[in-house]
């Protein structure tokens, strides 16, 4: 629990943070679970039965930049969808429904259960904590100029909202189609909150109808910026009163850098009434379920064969779900899913293979683009491995990584479901005659991108990860051209100041840091070398290891030679000579030589990686760290230079 909180005031008080997250199911440390909130079956149950008076309320860890600061009259947009349920025990019982919410404060004042939503009061003069809430109402009331017992408002610190609309949705057509929200039936909604508009759009539909056009609701209001502080928290709220009604959220996807990734919805678990049945049964009744008891019997006894032979095949197909597969998060996907969705494993659907099998283009049921890896039957790292990379990739969360969707097991055959990132890897936009050559400002643009995935994978998480395997080929970039960094198969979690557990050298031949000759467990230090050697790769244009001739050093050895002759200028990537100023192209050689230093305890952090890569101001990153962390390069490490290190040039600016 302490690493949890810690981790959360570091994201508080990181700069330019953006929140783009994905939960197609949930578990208890996801969000901030208060009151009477908890997690069942890895779906977010808001109240609770055996409270008379229940309010729950669920929040992201995280606060929402909304603005720069409380005065500014700018203010930031995000987009969200979330899959909801509401369920009443008593079907003629007062509804109250739950309400998607933005919330200067995670207890608002005041706030009240039932029709209140567990937000608001009743007081005549709104709290003035800013609150901005769309309530999914299952109850009319009038004092609050509900219009039914059924509808979608927005409400302004105020639970009579300023805009309402009866639930339901706009079919291709044009035709309004009613929706209830109260039948326990799974319902996706979106909202897009545009600050530079000052416009809230509410859509809301029932899984398995695609999102409509039209939405259910707009909000246009200057007025909305009086109702929104600097940063907010983002989440749900619901209450009850006596009666029980179960409030669920199953999924959730929301980002503030653009629209909210799809919610996979084919396996979300569906909440239904519970029939009632007579207290008492007929003569008659008990005759007809006895003798349709009995044929039941010789039906099941004349097919018992064929469902033996059956299950016999299904067993030698495929094993069974073992009990530790229900502990791994995210979901599993059905075999004949992602069947469906690469063409049967087609050929022309192959993006690649490796030390782990193949990698398939896939598209989904939904038209969400995937990438199915699929691990050999002989894989030398086999199942181990495999649950490892589920454990860890499936709770990482981060822009710069390769989200993991889910995952599926077939008899021995191993699955792992991927984010599609459309523009391939790294290497194949520097190496192998690409018909187009990646720029300089791309270039550093993806490092940067690299070096804060890999900053979350060290320090912003509850355990370091370790990735023992960083190289231009592992590095995926999406529709946008930005780096994310992947394939965590060979990745290791452990605690934060324990040693690393492991008894075999694992990783890329020349992107090795030299202290695993000797010294087997990895490090963070040793991802940073593989970073390093990635850095000088990717701005000289050159592999780790050619095979020009024999003559030929070592990319490493080579850039040190040019460093200590004072020709570092020559190291640069002659494709591109003219996109980059000299002194930029040297300094990012010098950071790459820096996490290249023979001795690990002289390489920087991650962290100073990140703060050189985007130019950080003086105060937070001294102007003598480069040349401090360069010195002693150019003799190979001795740390007694032939010659004093060159002043470091000025910072860049931040890549765009």
């Amino acid at each position: 629990m302490l690493h949890y909180l810690v981790f959360f005031v570091f994201l508080l008080f990181s700069p330019c943070f953006a929140l783009d997250f994905l939960f197609n199911s949930f578990n208890s440390t996801d969000l901030l679970l208060l009151n009477d909130t908890r997690i069942e079956s890895s779906v977010v149950r808001l109240t609770n039965d055996s409270n008379e008076f229940s309010v729950g309320r669920a929040f992201y860890p995280v606060r929402l930049p909304m603005r720069a600061t409380n005065t500014s009259t700018t203010i930031s947009s995000f987009s969200t969808s979330f899959v909801f349920s509401i369920l009443p025990q008593i079907t003629s019982s007062p509804g109250f429904g739950l309400a998607f919410v933005l919330s200067n404060s995670t207890t608002p004042k005041d706030a009240l259960s039932g029709q209140y939503f567990g937000l608001f009061s009743n007081a005549t003069t709104p709290s003035v904590a800013p609150l901005l809430a769309v309530e999914f109402d299952t109850g009319q009331n009038p004092e609050f100029n509900d219009l039914d017992g059924n509808h979608v408002g927005i409400d302004l610190n105020n639970i009579e909202s300023a805009v309402t609309h009866t639930a339901g949705y706009y079919n291709s057509t044009g035709g309004f189609v009613d929706l209830d929200m109260r039948n326990g039936q799974n319902v996706h909604a979106w909202i897009e909150f545009d600050g530079t508009q000052f416009e809230i759009n509410v859509t809301i539909a029932p899984i398995g109808v695609s999102r409509p056009s039209k939405p259910l609701l707009t909000y246009k209001n200057a007025a909305i910026a009086n109702y929104v502080s600097a940063d907010m928290y983002v989440g749900f709220s619901a209450s009850k009163v006596t009666w029980v009604e179960a409030q669920r959220v199953l999924a959730w996807s929301l980002s503030d850098t653009g629209i909210a990734r799809n919610i996979n919805t084919t396996n979300l678990p569906i909440f239904l009434p519970e029939s009632s049945s007579s207290s008492s049964l007929s003569a008659g009744v008990i005759a007809g379920i006895s003798i349709a008891s009995v044929v039941f019997v010789v039906i099941c006894l004349s097919g018992l064969y064929w469902f033996w032979q059956k299950k016999k095949r299904i067993e030698e197909e495929e094993d069974e779900i073992e009990d530790w597969e229900l502990e791994y998060w995210p979901h599993r996907f059905p075999y004949e899913d992602l069947r469906e969705a690469t063409k049967g494993f087609s050929d022309n659907e192959l993006l690649g293979s490796g030390g782990f099998g193949r990698v398939y283009k896939g598209t989904l049921a939904n038209g969400t683009e995937v990438a199915v890896k699929c691990v050999n039957h002989d894989s030398k790292q086999g199942l181990r491995e495999f649950m490892a990379e589920i454990s860890s990739m499936g709770r990482l969360q981060h822009k710069n990584l390769v989200q993991m969707r889910g995952w599926c097991r077939k008899g021995n055959e191993l699955m792992l479901v991927y984010d599609y990132m459309p523009n391939g890897s790294l290497n194949r936009w520097i190496f192998d005659k690409p018909k187009q050559v990646m720029g300089w400002e791309g270039r550093r643009r993806v490092l940067a991108d690299v070096a804060e995935g890999l900053n979350y994978l060290h320090h912003g998480w509850d355990q370091v990860v370790l990735h023992r395997d960083i190289k231009s080929s592992n590095v995926l970039l999406d529709s946008e051209m930005r780096g994310r960094l992947g394939d965590f198969g060979l990745a290791k979690l452990y605690q934060h100041g324990q040693a690393a557990k492991t008894t075999r050298v694992v990783g890329t031949l020349g992107y090795l840091a030299p202290e695993l000759a000797n010294v087997v467990a990895p490090t963070a230090a040793s991802d940073v070398y593989s970073f390093g050697v990635m850095v000088l790769e990717v701005v000289c244009g050159r592999k780790p290891i050619e095979t020009w001739s024999e003559d030929d050093p070592l990319l490493i050895d080579w850039v040190r030679e040019l460093y200590a002759e004072g020709k570092l200028h020559e190291a640069g990537d002659s494709r591109i000579a003219g996109e980059y100023k000299v002194e930029d192209m040297e300094r990012m050689l010098k950071i790459g030589l820096a996490c290249c230093h023979p001795e690990p305890q002289h390489r920087p952090t991650v962290k100073e990686v990140v703060a050189m890569l985007l130019g950080e101001e003086a105060s937070a990153v001294p102007g003598s760290l480069l040349s401090e962390l360069t010195r002693g390069v150019d003799d190979g490490g001795s740390g007694e230079a032939s010659a004093p290190a060159p002043p470091p040039p000025p910072p860049p600016s931040p890549p765009a």
